[in-house]
């Protein structure tokens, strides 16, 4: 993803040192260039910074007749400079703060609406900062408990850091809040960090081997789901029926789900005997490793190797005889 454009260019250390010593020699003359070791371009490249941050004046002539540049105060830099964008912050908050309560005011009739409700029982979202501010305003209205479904293996450190902050305001008002992830998430350290602090605020956190999907439910009223064909999109569902369904099958997932218990190198972990038999049972379907990495939430190199010791267990030298022998194994096991 591309970096975002910036208003203003960052100071580079070259930028630093020449006006460093414009501020001590009272102005930049060429003469600086030699003194700081710099070529006459990149003197110029940082003076042509340093103007555009309003750290540099052009000065007339001096003593010998040439022009210069004069330091700027930095305060009275950033005075002159971000006045204007500071400016234009706080009227496009304001406008937007505008938009957002004159929206809020049609809330209330899209709530009542019962008819509309009935033919549209349900709202596809395509942009990922529109699902962002919804789940956000969701999570803040939420009454009583939140279900979230979280398969494909460890989240990033950024996006637990986020959640944390919104799902602890939200267990403080007394919200009940349980958690599925993957029985990999447990090998991953950011995520056991987030789920000890999060389980000491009051949540509840448990793993399986495969989850079901994607899903969080507020109060058994409102479900997000992802979109079937926007990546960044999802679907909103409020269908009574269909919320009950997708809840009933979280809660059936929440029952075969063991304790979230983070896996060390130094203690066994019986998840990871979870996974492997959940590797044979794929692999007894020809399921490739692609499709078994993100069955199970985990990158494909591990599962690779889990592949390849479950291949050793079974006592095959192929994927095809070990998909052979698992299908034997399961189905002597189905007659005992």
């Amino acid at each position: 993803m591309a970096e975002p454009e910036t208003l203003f260019p960052a100071l580079a250390d070259n930028d630093v040192r020449v006006f460093q010593w414009a501020a001590a020699h009272g102005r930049l003359a060429p003469g600086a260039a030699g003194e700081l070791g710099l070529t006459a371009e990149e003197l110029e490249r940082s003076a042509a910074v340093l103007q555009e941050l309003h750290l540099l004046r052009p000065l007339p002539g001096g003593p010998d007749g040439e022009p210069g540049l004069a330091a700027v105060a930095p305060e009275l830099a950033a005075a002159s400079l971000l006045a204007p964008a500071e400016a234009e912050l706080r009227r496009r908050l304001a406008d937007a703060e505008r938009v957002r309560a004159e929206l809020a005011r049609l809330a209330p009739l899209y709530a009542q609406s019962g008819s509309r409700r009935a033919v549209e029982p349900l709202d596809e979202i395509l942009e990922l900062d529109t699902v962002i501010d919804l789940i956000s305003t969701l999570t803040a209205r939420c009454r009583a408990e939140v279900l979230t479904c979280q398969p494909g293996g460890p989240r990033a450190p950024h996006l637990l850091e986020q959640a944390f902050a919104r799902d602890v305001a939200m267990i403080r008002r007394g919200v009940r809040m349980r958690t599925l992830y993957q029985h990999t998430s447990r090998r991953h350290p950011p995520t056991q960090e987030y789920v000890q602090r999060i389980t000491a605020a009051g949540a509840e956190v448990r793993t399986l081997t495969a989850l079901f999907g994607r899903m969080i439910a507020f109060d058994r009223e409102t479900v997000i789901i992802p979109h079937h064909d926007a990546y960044d999109g999802a679907v909103v569902v409020r269908d009574p029926s269909a919320v009950a369904y997708l809840c009933a099958v979280f809660d059936h997932s929440w029952t075969l789900a063991d304790s979230y218990t983070p896996a060390t190198q130094a203690q066994g972990d019986s998840s990871l005997d979870e996974i492997k038999q959940a590797i044979i049972r794929l692999l007894a379907e020809g399921m490739k490793d692609e499709m078994i990495a993100r069955r199970l939430g985990m990158s494909l190199r591990t599962c690779r190797k889990h592949i390849a010791e479950s291949m050793e267990t079974l006592g095959a030298s192929s994927r095809f005889q070990a998909g052979y022998l698992a299908r034997a194994r399961f189905a002597l096991s189905e007659r005992l």
